[in-house]
């Protein structure tokens, strides 16, 4: 009976460690935003008390990222960010907008091995409108976009950016971020999310401190994470006094 309960116990601290070791390796992909890992992000912003109206604004980013081989030293790495949103008293009293809004398609073209915990990746992005009548651009634009970051001792640190040009629109979005894992998979991190609308000279800028941990639902990996958004910038009338992120990621490692 005591070799069975020994041998019981080994078995989950052995189960345990593989599943930390499986956990931190999940996380640290999961920081880099061109790693080499299928995963469909659900990324949930809730923002209150903007403008005038003390409106409200929920959007919930769907964002796929799917790894393809184009050969054995470089991958290109596709991500949707498919926004679905409603909105209440920001355009107007009592007046309330829903439905998705345009998607941003990017293409990574990647080494597939880092050199020194240093990465990048360059590509094109679109900006394709299919989002609802209220909520789109109503048109195409296209331009480059970039990332580079540097992983180790547990500390992701990096930067995305890219521009598109449409028809009356130039627009640029960059993404300075910051994260620090454990060993266990749990990460606490942050983002800057800078836009610039350089026809309208328009600014808007986010904070985004987070909190993030690697589960699994049976045999579904998963990433959960919450945190706040600071609205540090917003074009008159139209800045949030806070907002919560939170965070849900189906993992499928190969």
């Amino acid at each position: 009976m005591r070799h069975a309960l020994f041998l019981l116990v080994l078995f989950l601290c052995i189960s345990m460690t593989v599943y930390a070791q499986e956990a931190a390796e999940l996380a640290k992909e999961l920081a880099n935003p061109i790693a080499s890992l299928i995963s469909l992000p659900l990324q949930n912003n809730s923002d209150f008390g903007i403008g005038s109206l003390e409106g409200s604004r929920n959007t919930l980013n769907i964002q796929p990222v799917v790894p393809i081989a184009i050969n054995e030293n470089i991958n290109l790495i596709t991500r949707v960010v498919l926004p679905l949103i409603r909105q209440d008293n920001i355009t107007g009293p009592g007046e309330t907008q829903s439905g998705f809004g345009d998607a941003v398609v990017s293409g990574f073209l990647s080494p597939s091995e880092s050199k020194n915990g240093f990465t990048w990746g360059a590509g094109p992005v679109f900006l394709v409108p299919v989002g609802n009548e209220d909520l789109t651009f109503d048109k195409f634009g296209v331009g480059p976009t970039a990332v580079a970051l540097k992983q180790g001792n547990g500390f992701t640190y990096g930067a995305l950016v890219n521009q598109i040009w449409a028809d009356e629109l130039s627009q640029m979005f960059l993404q300075p971020f910051l994260v620090y894992n454990w060993a266990s998979g749990a990460g606490v991190g942050g983002n800057f999310e800078l836009t610039q609308n350089w026809t309208a000279e328009q600014t808007t800028l986010w904070f985004n401190p987070i909190v993030t941990g690697v589960t699994a639902l049976g045999k579904q990996k998963l990433q959960l994470g919450a945190g706040p958004r600071f609205n540090l910038a917003a074009p008159d009338g139209s800045k949030a006094k806070w907002g919560i992120r939170a965070l849900l990621v189906f993992l499928f490692p190969k």
